[in-house]
């Protein structure tokens, strides 16, 4: 084995080892590195809520959970740390603008951006500001690591690599729209798409690209890895399938009305469970891309789904959260939220967190 390949072998082993590692809490918007949606933790059945509260402003993003401590953006522009056991506040932090952003923790800090275009980096502890950077343009996705350094997008076109002590390590400009994807990390590889219908295949130490596949559709959600394989929604109809270290679209899977997928897709070892603004939430064969079943919600789904065990967690804009069978989509459970659901769930520690666009953060067990 050549040195390169040796190191992006030992590269691979450690961010899946990190992906275990993490899965009992959920510090990404999409749980782990690889951005796979795939929970590791119990949930009651049915589900019980453990508690409500209400936050000033609506929220979009999907939570982070670390330990005992939920970290939740609004758009009343303050980070909130709250109790995981009671929704109790722990700090809140004022931030330049609303957060539509996922925060993301790593060790003992806090990373999130906010719509005035500054991501801030906190003491997890106590929410107090260890640095921030300002960038040209809205921040609404969630950051990842890669070798003690962030990794972000921003509206300006651009995905940003900083050091630990923020400062600025690379960037990397998609010409033609923002950056709304967070991205995944697999070994010394991170992946970027956006309004140029390309995905870029760049190398995290240095912020070049490696590789670039045509996709002849825009992207605006983030990816799910597996290996060499990557899973992604298009802002027209399709959910892709890509070997991106061949450099090729494996297959297309459309939507039945022909809606955007801006939803992030989770992945089991069979199935990529993705869900649309037609209403639907899919099921695809990963090997085929042909749908295994799909379940019919009443209003589009931007709420990315999560896999845990044998249920997959979706919530839509029609104010439910469902929860369904995994083999076969049936609906086993629904929940009204009260408001339509733009976040995502995120699922750790025994519990199940989600918000709404009235501000109301719910804690089910």
């Amino acid at each position: 084995m050549t040195p390169k390949k040796n190191a992006f072998v030992v590269g691979l082993a450690a961010v899946l080892v990190l992906g275990t590692t993490l899965a009992a809490d959920w510090p990404l918007f999409r749980g782990n590195p690889l951005q796979t949606g795939v929970a590791d933790t119990t949930l009651s059945q049915p589900l019980k809520l453990r508690w409500k509260i209400h936050l000033p402003g609506d929220v979009e993003g999907t939570a982070a959970v670390s330990g005992d401590t939920v970290y939740v953006g609004s758009y009343d522009e303050h980070l909130h740390a709250l109790d995981l056991a009671n929704g109790k506040e722990k700090w809140k932090f004022k931030a330049a603008g609303p957060i539509k952003a996922h925060p993301s923790v790593a060790g003992d800090r806090v990373y999130v951006g906010d719509s005035e275009g500054v991501f801030h980096c906190l003491d997890a502890a106590t929410g107090q500001e260890k640095w921030k950077y300002q960038t040209k343009g809205e921040i609404t996705a969630g950051a990842n690591f890669t070798g003690g350094a962030v990794l972000f997008g921003s509206a300006d076109e651009t995905l940003y690599c900083l050091t630990k002590d923020g400062q600025e390590k690379w960037t990397f400009k998609i010409a033609g729209g923002p950056v709304l994807g967070t991205p995944a990390v697999v070994g010394d590889r991170t992946f970027v798409a956006g309004c140029d219908s390309t995905l870029h295949v760049l190398d995290t130490a240095k912020g070049t690209e490696l590789g670039a596949v045509e996709l002849e559709h825009p992207v605006g959600a983030t990816v799910a890895l597996d290996g060499t394989k990557l899973y992604v929604g298009t802002m027209t109809k399709q959910m892709l399938g890509i070997d991106w270290k061949e450099k090729k679209v494996l297959w297309e899977f459309e939507s039945e009305q022909q809606k955007e997928f801006y939803a992030s897709a989770a992945l089991t070892d069979k199935l990529v469970v993705a869900a649309s603004r037609d209403r639907r939430v899919y099921a695809i064969d990963r090997e085929t891309g042909k749908k295994a079943w799909s379940f019919l919600t009443r209003g589009a789904v931007d709420s990315s789904p999560v896999v845990l065990k044998d249920r997959v967690y979706v919530a839509s804009t029609d104010r439910n959260l469902y929860v369904l069978e995994l083999a076969t989509g049936k609906e086993l459970e629904k929940h009204d939220l009260g408001a339509q659901v733009l976040a995502s769930p995120a699922v750790a520690g025994m519990s199940l967190v989600i918000g709404t666009v009235k501000g109301d953060l719910f804690c089910f067990e």
